[in-house]
């Protein structure tokens, strides 16, 4: 339990981090909503992985990867949309 804990907010700052990287302008979001919202995109990629049957591939799921980093850039943008109203 302690280890899923630890390792999805060590996946929820990677991809959090990355999907801030690739988003334009300047995101005033604090690093806590970083990984928060990181985590939850890593958890949405991971179920489209596996609704597209691309999850369990030999290697690195580099499309698991990308679905993640997509909706957590997704929900970063909803999250800036709904702060600013």
């Amino acid at each position: 339990m302690i280890v899923q804990i630890i390792s999805m907010i060590i996946v929820g700052g990677i991809v959090g981090a990355l999907a801030r990287l690739f988003l334009k302008g300047d995101q005033q979001i604090s690093i806590v909503w970083t990984v928060v919202l990181g985590a939850g995109g890593a958890a949405i990629g991971a179920w489209l992985a596996g609704l597209f049957g691309v999850a369990s591939t030999a290697g690195i799921d580099w499309i698991r990867w990308i679905f993640s980093v997509i909706a957590a850039m997704i929900l970063i943008n909803i999250f800036i949309a709904v702060k600013r109203k």
